[in-house]
């Protein structure tokens, strides 16, 4: 059975006071600085933490839901996840915290769906102020658990495999990937040889990108091709990859330019260049989870390079809903307006969502293009 996250719903969690998002196959949050979309991918490691069991130390790293919570406004939070499902109405999630002092409590919790012919939806899982109850098909009740239930955890992350749409969800959620800018100082693992191992994609860090490329290479010749030939649109004297030992069970990268007799290694590449390398191996990964967050992919790149990773986007959105954050006017210049989602804020300070298909744009498109539309403040999220 198919399951695709369509829309998400935030309230009280930093400045997303009361905000809706609508989630395609490519979304891409635009705004000024300091307007919410760092705080709309959060809320989505949120939610990935919580289905992975992950909650309590995830909460903590973020400040403690004290500081989590809409300043002066609320002392909860709750997030909201809607899922299409093939052949069957849509599951909706819904995870309410609270601060608790220093603490928190999960105040509620439910996965519901409704059915055909029904007033009422069916809950999957029902939990309010500590009562806690899972839908038990076969005796077709709500059910306490009679398992140890851990109260700073969702009941979602704990509910047994045989719950199979909760299960779902939770498979869903707890493998969103929250991609930040790659790191490619001195001494980075994206510089520096790496160990021949299974890699599935290229790591958050770029530690897995050369054992991840060279088992492409080997298990998926045609994918592997992909990655070059999109490396040698934008390097154009690009001849071959290839991936040397350089000690026992260690490999490299090795770049082989045409003009040049000896390859580059990685150290030797530019940052524009390792940062587009990692970018385009991990949108190429056949193994994309079904939610991919990519925060400010255009640090480094050339605005080519921003074209065709919009095409990239694309591609990879077959397989993925791929949330994207970026400052770029040159991006957003390559994207269509059903692929752009606009941050603002409102006059009392609180963020605002404004999908691009949602706008009366189609005058404006026949003189200007989307970046332009976003400098002149047509779009709002203020540039």
């Amino acid at each position: 059975m198919n399951y695709l996250v369509s829309r998400i719903s935030i309230k009280g969690f930093r400045r997303l006071l009361d905000v809706d998002l609508p989630v395609g196959p490519l979304t891409v949050l635009i705004g000024a600085n300091g307007v919410g979309k760092t705080s709309i991918l959060e809320a989505w490691d949120l939610l990935a933490a919580s289905a992975a069991n992950k909650l309590n130390d995830t909460a903590m790293e973020l400040g403690g839901v004290a500081n989590l919570v809409t300043r002066g406004k609320t002392r909860s939070f709750s997030l909201t996840v809607a899922l299409n499902v093939d052949g069957h109405q849509p599951l909706d999630y819904h995870l309410q915290i609270a601060a608790n002092g220093a603490d928190y409590r999960i105040e509620e919790e439910t996965l519901s769906q409704k059915h055909k012919g029904h007033a009422e939806p069916l809950f999957h899982i029902k939990s309010r102020d500590g009562q806690i109850a899972y839908y038990d098909a076969g005796k077709k009740k709500l059910l306490p658990p009679s398992w140890e239930h851990n109260v700073h955890e969702t009941s979602l992350a704990q509910v047994p495999n045989l719950y199979r749409e909760s299960e779902a969800l939770r498979r869903i959620l707890s493998s969103v990937v929250h991609y930040h800018t790659l790191a490619v100082e001195n001494n980075s693992p994206v510089k520096l040889p790496q160990a021949m191992r299974p890699a599935q994609n290229p790591g958050h860090n770029g530690e897995n990108l050369v054992p991840f490329l060279y088992y492409l290479r080997e298990t998926d010749k045609q994918r592997f091709e992909c990655v070059v030939d999109a490396m040698r649109v934008i390097f154009p004297n690009l001849e071959d990859l290839s991936f040397p030992p350089v000690a026992a069970g260690m490999l490299s990268i090795a770049w082989k330019d045409r003009n040049y007799e000896l390859p580059f290694y990685a150290h030797e590449l530019s940052e524009g260049t390792l940062r587009f390398l990692w970018l385009v191996s991990l949108l190429q990964s056949p193994t994309l989870p079904p939610v991919t967050l990519i925060d400010e992919p255009e640090v480094s790149l050339h605005p080519e390079a921003l074209r065709l990773l919009a095409d990239l986007f694309r591609e990879a959105a077959q397989r993925t809903r791929l949330l994207v954050a970026t400052h770029s006017d040159r991006l957003v210049r390559c994207l269509r307006p059903d692929e752009i989602a606009v941050v603002d804020t409102n006059d009392d300070g609180y963020a605002t969502i404004t999908k691009g298909d949602q706008m009366d744009l189609k005058h404006w498109l026949r003189d200007y293009g989307l970046d332009e539309l976003w400098q002149m403040g047509v779009l709002g999220g203020r540039i």
